[in-house]
């Protein structure tokens, strides 16, 4: 399964080029070149200390061995939905995309729907019928994202909604969630729930889900969200839970 890198992610990683320091003074001439920097942001310690600008420059890992792709502690993970039942009201899980701390896609996959589609909603969610050709079935899709996910902390934005459509838990003091983080409600939504397309153009400077949403581009840009404020996220997490509110 292949996909194109987009212009908005093109431009995310302009920016965050120019904002690494201590990094290759020039830009890589070739995808392969830049590839093999992500595999050596992998191999980085989690704990490092600022966001981390290179990710991989394309959603396909088809020509990424699994040893360059390594999980690591961290994992966002982002969905796409297609609707069913009359008008299409009810969202069905499609698409499961998750990246690790570094951005690299670990796991990208069309699901098959468990319900009669009755509306792809391809103008946002980016599927059509043509991909269920290589869709796989629920159960396996959700197998291999709870495999995946065990032990490790869970980033997402609204990350619940994407459990439940794979009708899985996780604990919660393992989940980084950009939409709840409290001082990102305060600051860019008046105490509400900010959408992943302001964090994204506030805190990243991009401008993301623009046309067709891509569930692997989303994952990259929560980790990188959740990686701008990862300080703070854990510092609210250690105080009592009155404090939270």
């Amino acid at each position: 399964m292949g996909f194109s890198l987009s212009s908005n992610w093109k431009q995310l990683q302009r920016k965050q080029i120019s904002k690494t320091k201590g990094i290759a003074k020039k830009r890589p001439k070739s995808a392969a070149a830049m590839v093999s920097k992500s595999v050596k942001a992998s191999a980085l310690s989690d704990k490092e200390p600022s966001v981390s600008l290179k990710f991989t420059v394309t959603e396909s890992t088809n020509n990424v061995s699994h040893r360059k792709r390594e999980v690591g502690k961290y994992l966002a993970m982002d969905c796409e939905f297609v609707g069913a039942g009359e008008e299409g009201e009810s969202s069905i899980l499609a698409r499961v995309s998750l990246v690790n701390y570094h951005g690299i896609t670990v796991y990208d996959t069309f699901v098959l729907p468990t319900e009669k589609v009755t509306d792809w909603r391809t103008h946002v969610s980016g599927v059509t019928p043509a991909h269920m050709k290589d869709a796989v079935p629920f159960k396996e899709a959700q197998k291999k994202v709870s495999d995946l996910l065990h032990g490790k902390i869970l980033v997402g934005h609204d990350v619940g909604h994407d459990l439940d459509a794979l009708m899985l838990s996780h604990p919660r003091f393992m989940i980084r969630d950009t939409a709840k983080h409290s001082p990102f409600r305060k600051k860019y939504a008046a105490g509400k729930t900010p959408s992943l397309k302001k964090l994204s153009k506030e805190i990243l400077g991009v401008e993301i889900q623009s046309g067709q949403h891509s569930s692997v581009e989303d994952a990259r840009a929560t980790m990188m969200i959740y990686k701008s404020a990862k300080a703070e996220f854990e510092t609210i997490l250690k105080k009592p839970r009155q404090l939270h509110k």
